[in-house]
């Protein structure tokens, strides 16, 4: 884990939070020699597309079966 003091990561803020985004890995930030906070990557990956619509559609009848029966269908005549 990377540590920096407080003026350098208040000097190169938006570059540190890019490579801390980039490399997934945590900043500790230090005043004085003493850790006093620490900068992480947010949850998840932007951008995942799987499990994106979780909650957000909803599923009515049987999606198995084909829509039309299978009498209709011209090919299997």
């Amino acid at each position: 884990m990377k540590s920096m003091p407080a003026g350098e990561f208040k000097a190169r803020c938006l570059k540190v939070m890019d490579d801390v985004y980039a490399t997934r890995e945590p900043v500790v930030i230090t005043k004085k020699g003493k850790p006093v906070a620490k900068l992480v990557p947010a949850d998840g990956q932007p951008g995942d597309i799987f499990g994106c619509l979780r909650g957000e559609v909803e599923i009515v009848g049987d999606i198995v079966s084909p829509a039309v029966p299978l009498e209709d269908w011209e090919v299997l005549k």
